[in-house]
């Protein structure tokens, strides 16, 4: 208990929430809870800031900046990093996987054993979470809180705006299948501007590139003949 208050003294609510939603979202609370990532990176930046400060000459000045350099990539590297990379993976995958939820629908079954079927056939990131959700269901919740649930674990915007979808057809009645295949076009129209993104950065990425290595190649060729005289002679 006291070691809970000393904790709840060190690092507000706030942040413990954050740094938790986080590393749900990240794929990653099967390997550290936010308390152990929060002390970790506590312990890491304090151990780093005072070995600069002993082994630098410049350590009062440098100390301080790596450290807070430290502190904040800490965070961005281990999460924000993971969670962009698990959230593209997650709507790549999701495209293939609603499709075929959506064809076991058009079979007459309901949406728990569409999802059922749907799971047992796909094995990806996206299908492990709905399997977990469905567990959720056998163990007593219900299917919209168990889906409310699971959106809380998806970093995807578009793919919990299906999920909310299906969930609403599922309450009110409407169909599930046309709202579904509307979410497929529209991840299929975010992949396609996703690509063009990347490939309308490509001249930037290629400047740079040749800015880098390249152009003092290139001077080198240049000026070789001039240093070259110029020692000899």
């Amino acid at each position: 208990m006291k070691s809970s208050k000393m904790i709840l003294k060190i690092y507000r609510k706030s942040t413990i929430k954050k740094i938790k939603e986080k590393i749900i979202k990240a794929g990653m609370l099967n390997k550290f809870d936010s308390l152990d990532f929060l002390n970790v990176r506590l312990l890491t930046t304090l151990m780093i800031f005072f070995a600069i400060l002993i082994l630098s000459d410049k350590g009062f000045i440098l100390a301080p900046l790596i450290s807070l350099m430290y502190f904040y990539a800490y965070e961005f590297l281990l999460l924000d990093v993971k969670i962009n990379k698990r959230k593209k993976s997650l709507e790549n995958e999701a495209i293939y996987f609603f499709e075929v939820l959506a064809l076991t629908l058009e079979s007459g079954r309901n949406l728990k054993a569409s999802l059922e079927i749907t799971t047992k056939n796909i094995n990806n990131d996206i299908s492990s979470e709905f399997k977990r959700m469905l567990e959720e269901v056998d163990l007593g919740k219900s299917l919209v809180e168990a889906l409310e649930d699971m959106k809380k674990r998806i970093p995807s915007d578009i793919i919990n705006n299906t999920i909310l979808n299906i969930t609403q057809s599922n309450i009110f009645g409407n169909s599930i299948i046309e709202s579904l295949y509307n979410q497929i076009d529209f991840l299929r129209e975010q992949q396609i501007l996703n690509i063009k993104a990347q490939i309308a950065k490509l001249p930037t990425k290629i400047s740079v590139i040749s800015v880098l290595f390249f152009l003092p190649i290139m001077m080198l060729i240049i000026l070789a003949p001039v240093v070259l005289e110029y020692l000899l002679g």
